[in-house]
């Protein structure tokens, strides 16, 4: 049986964003994701991880390559 479709998110709706020292950016999901060159990729899951030191394979997610950091 299909799926009901279901409404956009409101635009206006507030996420929660945190930031983790030293980690990534979490956000409340679902979330779409505008990257520099343009393309767009999303995520419907309740809370995301967005890399901020663009070590991720997976980028723009976090793949937890921030850890491996060595400190000087």
């Amino acid at each position: 049986m299909p799926s009901e479709a279901s409404e956009p998110a409101d635009p206006r709706a507030v996420r929660r964003l945190t930031l983790e020292k030293d980690g990534p950016l979490l956000v409340e999901g679902p979330v779409e994701v505008r990257l520099e060159d343009g393309t767009v990729v999303s995520s419907d899951r309740f809370c995301v991880a967005l890399c901020r030191c663009r070590r991720s394979k997976s980028y723009p997610w976090c793949d937890t390559s921030h850890r491996r950091r060595t400190r000087r």
